[in-house]
């Protein structure tokens, strides 16, 4: 086609993708029946806007199953109060896979203080209300309303951390494993590319979900018939299929107390906790038991990680890199990560309050560097490109091709984290590829700028000077995040996070190494955690002290939020660090967690009285006034007084709490243009989206006299659209 041709034709992709890359799996009925597929194999159900992008699930369990052969559509973000967009396709051949999406729908839903959030970084025009919460539930009970009998398999974050039974943060309550709440056949907990495509495979060949239980990476749960007393569990040994395909030995069988235990006792939680993580290395892990009532849901071990081949062959698959076309509105979450670069997976830090370990794995998985630079050839050719890649790295930005160097020992390892309390004298920290691969991509044609935005060890980054001399010369883009959570040794410990003077050797090697390369105004952004297990009031104040006199200014603050899984959540619950059975002082009242929030921002006028507040709690009175260390001044000041008006006027006018929704009564906004109703082209115009209220006259809950208004019960750490927060 010639140049004035192609100028008078609106095509649907650039032309470099076109020849690059393939199309975007079929969204709707319409665009499989123009492949010219009268029905398909797997129909994908996801919370997420569909973006082709292989920093999202969706896109990458497309692509392998397409890789495999297998004609899949996407439902994105369906109206998940009928079941009729599930039937769309007609009845898929092999199973429904669903997820909630690259987030959990709660924390995508609600702040740590259970309000709603603002906007949704996965969906179109960042709207909320286009997922329900707790959305692997409802997505799975559509299923099999619209097709019974076809296999329903979940997966992803939301599914994966709550495959065996689990602290509930909203409902302040122990919830029973998602698979008995959700009616899935199977749960394929971590990353999936590999249980997908074996599962689609079997499936196709004549096999019953009950062939699938000797998958390693899932959880299923036992029908109450095939299920023996709990006094005799031991007789599942022989009737479970524990022999993997290829395996020489079957998996060995743990059983954790029950749900009924874990519901009525504090130290049975704790003790689960501590199983279900020591059984978290995919060389060593037994597979769990967990009795609820006369069932048992039974959690098979981890997948192993996967060798570089197999990584280099599932990020090398033709990703478009581009959200569906029907989307008219900018995705977030894609604007943020379109230009990135993912060149590892998995991370060996094990902080206790996150959950990238739980799902990725300890063992880092890494690309090879040809793989890397292939992408970033791709990504030169889009004419879109302007020459700046947004960030190389995954979890974390330095853990590139880094893994235990005695892999005898590594396969009996129980260790939870290969850096705390200081670096395994085993684990390979060499910066080398790393800097290697940077150096060449720099060099490769159409582009300008190489920038690392995922967070930075800062513990194996002080061991290579020389990294950190190319990271200050070539690849922050005046500022670098970093994330130290705390100051205080307790909480540290906790947290598994190093020790402050870590984070000050870093800052002054930082420092000297961007005078080095002529960029003194180069800056750290420290990441800090606000009412973390252990923090009390006396901890932030030592931090707000610490902030203060080394001049930092933090513009973004994280509140603990227990995510299902997590170490940290088991200490918020219980009051007890499963890993030492020590006690551990709790924040949990709303005003208090207020007061450490405020304490990390103690420059910013409109906290003067909470900051006072828990000034005065703490009998530390002296940082108030015009001492050098004074946090705040005596006296209020103007935008403290204005603030503190509108928070009242906002407490009789405005929705202050929201209470979390019943799943099965979930009843939240839709997309209008997948209802049907009040679209752009209804005679009525757009429908307004009303949040998680959309049967209310409004959005906001109105005040009660006499009920004290919006009372209510007590953010989490920010999960970045690469399924992290890269701390």
């Amino acid at each position: 086609m010639s140049d004035k041709a192609v100028a008078g034709v609106k095509l649907s992709l650039p032309i470099w993708m076109e020849e690059y890359a393939a199309k975007h799996a079929p969204t709707s009925r319409k665009e499989m029946l123009e492949r010219g597929w009268d029905a398909v194999d797997v129909i994908f159900v996801t919370g997420d806007a569909y973006i082709d992008h292989p920093s999202f699930a969706m896109a990458i369990l497309h692509r392998v199953l397409a890789g495999a052969g297998f004609r899949v559509a996407i439902l994105s973000q369906p109206d998940w109060r009928t079941c009729e967009p599930w039937r769309q396709f007609g009845r898929p051949r092999l199973f429904f896979a669903v997820s909630a999406g690259n987030m959990d729908s709660m924390i995508n839903h609600y702040t740590a203080n259970k309000k709603v959030r603002n906007d949704d970084a996965y969906s179109p025009g960042g709207r909320i209300g286009l997922r329900p919460d707790r959305a692997t539930m409802p997505y799975c009970h559509r299923a099999r309303e619209a097709f019974p009998g076809v296999p329903v398999i979940a997966g992803g974050v939301e599914a994966s951390l709550r495959r065996l039974a689990h602290y509930d943060y909203w409902s302040d309550t122990v919830r029973k494993s998602i698979l008995l709440d959700c009616k899935a056949d199977l749960v394929v907990y971590g990353m999936g590319e590999t249980n997908i495509v074996e599962i689609a495979k079997r499936l196709a060949a004549g096999k019953t979900t009950r062939d699938l239980r000797n998958l390693r990476g899932v959880a299923y749960s036992l029908g109450a018939s095939e299920t023996p007393p709990e006094s005799e569990w031991e007789k599942l040994l022989g009737t479970l299929p524990l022999l993997e395909a290829g395996a020489a030995e079957p998996f060995l069988l743990a059983k954790i107390p029950n749900f009924e235990a874990v519901c009525a006792d504090k130290m049975a939680f704790v003790e689960a906790t501590r199983e279900i993580h020591h059984n978290t290395n995919p060389f060593n892990a037994k597979a769990l038991v967990q009795y609820h009532a006369n069932q048992a849901v039974v959690c098979n071990p981890p997948g192993h990680p996967l060798a570089q081949a197999e990584m280099d062959r599932i990020f090398g698959l033709p990703y478009n890199r581009r959200p569906h076309p029907s989307y008219s509105e900018p995705i977030p979450a894609h604007e943020m990560i379109k230009d990135s670069i993912t060149v590892m997976r998995g991370c060996f830090g094990g902080c206790t309050f996150c959950s990238i370990t739980a799902h990725q794995g300890r063992i880092i998985q890494s690309r090879s560097e040809e793989s890397v630079l292939a992408e970033m050839r791709k990504l030169a050719r889009d004419p879109d490109f302007r020459g700046v890649i947004s960030d190389v790295g995954g979890p974390t930005a330095n853990m590139y091709q880094m893994r235990c160097t005695r892999p005898d020992v590594e396969a009996k390892c129980r260790r939870l984290s290969c850096v705390h309390p200081g670096i395994c004298k085993l684990l390979g920290t060499d910066h080398g590829p790393l800097v290697q691969l940077l150096r060449k991509a720099r060099s490769e044609p159409g582009i300008r700028k190489i920038l690392v935005a995922s967070g930075i060890r800062m513990d194996l980054a002080q061991l290579d000077p020389v990294y950190m001399r190319e990271m200050a010369q070539h690849h922050v883009g005046g500022t670098l995040k970093v994330a130290p959570e705390a100051v205080d040794p307790r909480v540290l410990d906790l947290m598994k996070k190093p020790r402050n003077v870590n984070f000050e050797g870093f800052a002054d090697a930082f420092k000297k190494a961007s005078a080095e390369a002529g960029k003194p105004k180069q800056f750290l952004v420290p990441y800090y955690i606000a009412s973390h297990p252990g923090s009390d009031l006396q901890a932030m104040i030592e931090l707000a002290l610490f902030l203060k006199r080394n001049g930092y200014r933090p513009d973004q603050v994280q509140d603990f939020i227990p995510a299902p899984f997590d170490i940290a959540t088991c200490m918020y619950h219980t009051g007890i660090d499963p890993m030492t059975g020590k006690e551990v002082q709790v924040v949990k009242a709303l005003k208090d967690r207020k007061k450490q929030r405020a304490l990390l921002q103690f420059f910013k006028p409109e906290n003067w009285f909470d900051v006072r507040a828990a000034l005065l709690e703490a009998g530390r009175a002296d940082l108030i006034g015009k001492g050098c260390d004074a946090l705040i001044p005596s006296d209020p000041p103007a935008e403290a007084l204005a603030a503190k008006r509108e928070k009242a006027q906002r407490a009789v006018t405005g929705d202050h709490y929201h209470a979390v929704t019943n799943p099965s009564k979930s009843r939240g906004a839709i997309n209008p243009a997948q209802s049907g109703k009040g679209g752009p082209d209804s005679p009525k115009g757009p429908a307004k989206p009303k949040g998680y209220r959309p049967n209310r006259a409004t959005a906001s809950r109105r005040f009660k006299p006499g009920k004290g208004g919006n009372a209510g019960p007590g953010n989490s750490p920010g999960r970045s659209p690469k399924g992290g927060d890269n701390s």
